[in-house]
This record gives structure tokens, sequence and C-alpha cells, in this order.
């Protein structure tokens, strides 16, 4: 794809973000809207999670109409298939944290090009910080260039680990038991999004997460990679269609993280 394309699309989806993020906070400011229903256990949904999929929908694909499309509340359409060109989106990631109004959850949208992550945006609405990141030209919060943290010692790293349903809670434990042992503080946020999201900007050292959607981490992994952490080849392992493991991490300390959780990292 020529520059000029991925410019334009740049444009439109960092004016649909700022969009979505007035749409999700008119929601939080009236709860009596939200109708909150269940789309599993601890899998939560609201009428905000709709209205803010539609909104980046139509602005995405109306600028763009030849473009495909994959939501979390509305799965794919477009071309009907992943085409060469594919919107990838969460309306709100952390929905249970959303809707008991607790103020850690986001928008997060990728864009693949020829399967590649090349542009990535993530809104907190409630602390007004996007972050961005455009492949080979490095990742911002508010227009501020971010780069992940110089940790490089275990016992001194604050890392997240992200929790799923999918998976059965003896491998979690183990896995939770295995990184504590190592040193590191650990935290759950409840957003996939945010957690990778904050290793880009230092605030974190690494998330890792045994199962994943698409939705919920394109755009934090491509955030990652250009602020100079590193992360795992979520991609080239089927991650789009399935879901799977992730890992994210500040280099200082990306091996060891990766042999604590099982998790391998892209070569480099």
């Amino acid at each position: 794809m020529s520059d000029r394309a991925v410019d334009a699309r740049e444009v439109a989806l960092l004016d649909a973000m700022r969009a979505a993020g007035k749409e999700v906070l008119s929601y939080l400011a009236a709860p009596a809207r939200l109708e909150i229903g269940r789309k599993g256990p601890q899998d939560f949904v609201s009428a905000a999670d709709g209205a803010v999929e539609r909104l980046l929908k139509e602005r995405l694909l109306g600028a763009f109409p030849a473009d495909d499309f994959l939501g979390e509340e509305t799965g794919g359409s477009g071309s009907g298939s992943f085409g060469a060109r594919l919107w990838v989106v969460d309306p709100i990631d952390g929905t249970a944290n959303f809707v008991r109004l607790m103020p850690h959850f986001c928008i997060s949208v990728a864009f693949l090009s020829e399967g590649e992550m090349t542009l990535g945006a993530i809104l907190d609405p409630v602390r007004n910080e996007l972050y961005f990141a455009r492949r080979g030209r490095g990742a911002t919060r508010n227009g501020a260039p971010v780069t992940v943290a110089p940790t490089r010692v275990m016992n001194e790293a604050m890392v997240e680990i992200g929790w799923s349903p999918r998976i059965e809670n003896a491998r979690y434990l183990a896995l939770l038991g295995n990184v504590l042992t190592a040193g590191p503080s650990v935290r759950r946020g409840g957003s996939g999004a945010l957690g990778l999201a904050y290793v880009a900007d230092g605030r974190s050292d690494a998330y890792a997460e045994l199962h994943i959607n698409a939705w919920d981490c394109l755009a934090g992994l491509l955030l990652v990679r250009e602020a100079g952490g590193r992360i795992s080849p979520f991609l080239a392992s089927g991650g789009l269609a399935h879901g799977g493991p992730i890992l994210a991490a500040t280099p200082g300390i990306a091996d060891a993280m990766s042999d604590l959780t099982g998790i391998p990292l892209e070569a480099g």
C-alpha cells in the first residue's frame, strides 16, 4: 500500500477515534442507557459497545468501502472475507470495568495491510490519552513519542498477566506462579489493550496472556513494537482467526518473560 493511502487511513482513524471517545463518554454520563448483558461467563456487553462499533464501522468503511472490517460485536463485513486491507476493532476493551463505572477501559482499532500491522490506535477517553502507532514510524501518546522502559532486572519489574475463561485455571495459576517466583510485581487491570499500551509507554514492563482475541491486542502489539519493545508472533500463529497467546515486553526482560510464560517472541 502506498504511503498516501496509509496517510488517508491514518487521518480517518484518528478522527474516528475522537468521535468514538465522545460517544463512550456520553454513555458513561448516563449509566441508565447502558443496557448491560452477558455473552458468557465474565464476558459483558453494553449498548455502548454496539453504538461505538457502529460509529467506527460507518466512518471507516464510509471512507474506504473496499476495506474489510472485523469487530468484536458484529464480526466480519466488507467484502465478506479478510482481504488485503482490514480494520480490526474493539469498541470497548474492558467492558467489565466500564459497566461498573471503573475508569480503566479503552477503544482499540488496528489496520492491517497485506497481513501486516500498519496502524494502531488505543484511546482511553476518561484520561484523554490517545496512543497511536504507524509501522516504521514509532509510537506516540497524544502526539508525543513514547518508548518502553529500560528495566532489566525481574525483581524491579512491574508486569501484567491477563486472564481468559478460555484457558483452564490450572494453566493460568501455573503461569502466575512462575512469574511471581521470578520477583516482579504482578497486576491485572482488566483491559489487555490498555495493558499493552502501558508497556509501550514504559508504565509497565510486560504484558502476557494465554489467550486473547485479535481485536483486543493488534493495536497494542504494534504500539509496543514501535516503542522499542519485543512481541510474540500473534498473527503468524493464526491469531487473527482464532486468537491465541501474546507476550509484549521491554527488551531487558523479554527473554526471561518468554521462558517463564512459555510464549515465544518474534525473532530479532
